[in-house]
């Protein structure tokens, strides 16, 4: 039997998926692929809508999928533009084509505009380096995604935009005090599973993000200075080689969704366990 098809949709743009590797991090599409690759078995194909390259390998067709993903990004969706169109329109074709969705940070952006909603500017500001205290609500203790996941947890973060509306028949699965954090939506007879977190995020990812968006950082006041930033760097370098280094952990309140790599991913692997694996058995 052939291995499951995955289509990992790249929500940024050539020049920031350049700028995350200058600072040491992977291209946004690749580093996705990688992270699903190391859960399952799975052949992934990159597009990058923003860049207007959506080229599906030869003969195959969305239908031919057994599940799509989308990354985040460092675009505005409330900015407009063809860049971003491209990505609402796909992720609508995705919906139709009935294929598994999951949607990290601007992938449930996308997702919440493409099914009816609106995302704003949070005014609360960025919520960057780690959402904390995200807590499931009653619905999300039961729901599948998050299975074996504590009720409370800490997620690697980079977003300053929420959501505003939710669009009909939502389900809000958790929430911090920064807003929601994830959701399971409906378009017809779609399966539609995203997060404003990043799961997929390593350490490692997270210190190359904060290099990218140092400026910004420090005029935002989330850093006094660009020595106390580079500090947060090393020490995410640190916990990358160590993720459960106890003095960093205590300091940065993290508790076991990010000292331990099933807990932190497991979003994504029941994802694959439960709506990928299975549509992949049905179609052979």
């Amino acid at each position: 039997m052939s291995q499951p098809r995955i289509l990992v949709i790249d929500g940024n743009r050539a020049a920031t998926r350049a700028a995350q590797v200058a600072a040491g991090g992977l291209p946004t599409g690749e580093g996705y692929a990688q992270v699903l690759r190391h859960l399952a078995p799975v052949d992934c194909d990159i597009v990058r809508p923003a860049d207007a390259e959506v080229h599906l390998t030869s003969g195959a067709g969305l239908a031919d999928y057994d599940g799509a993903v989308m990354t985040g990004s460092a675009l505005n969706i409330y900015d407009g533009g063809a860049h971003i169109e491209r990505q609402i329109d796909l992720a609508r074709a995705v919906f139709a084509s009935e294929v598994p969705f999951f949607g990290s940070c601007w992938g449930l952006q996308v997702a919440v505009t493409a099914a009816g909603g609106r995302v704003r500017r949070n005014p609360l500001g960025r919520e960057f380096g780690f959402a904390r205290r995200i807590e499931l609500s009653a619905m999300g203790v039961q729901h599948p995604m998050f299975s074996g996941k504590p009720h409370v947890f800490e997620a690697v973060t980079v977003h300053s935009d929420d959501i505003e509306q939710l669009p009909p028949d939502a389900l809000v699965l958790a929430s911090n005090d920064m807003g929601i954090q994830a959701v399971e939506l409906h378009a017809g007879a779609a399966s539609i599973w995203a997060v404003q977190y990043h799961p997929e995020y390593s350490y490692a990812e997270i210190a190359a993000t904060t290099l990218r968006y140092a400026d910004a950082l420090i005029d935002q006041e989330l850093f006094s200075s660009r020595v106390e930033l580079e500090q947060f760097v090393t020490e995410l370098r640190q916990l990358m080689q160590d993720p459960q280094n106890r003095g960093l952990a205590w300091k940065h309140g993290l508790g076991p969704a990010m000292q331990n790599e099933r807990l932190k991913l497991a979003e994504l692997r029941n994802w694959l366990e439960l709506k990928v694996m299975p549509r992949h058995r049905r179609r052979h």
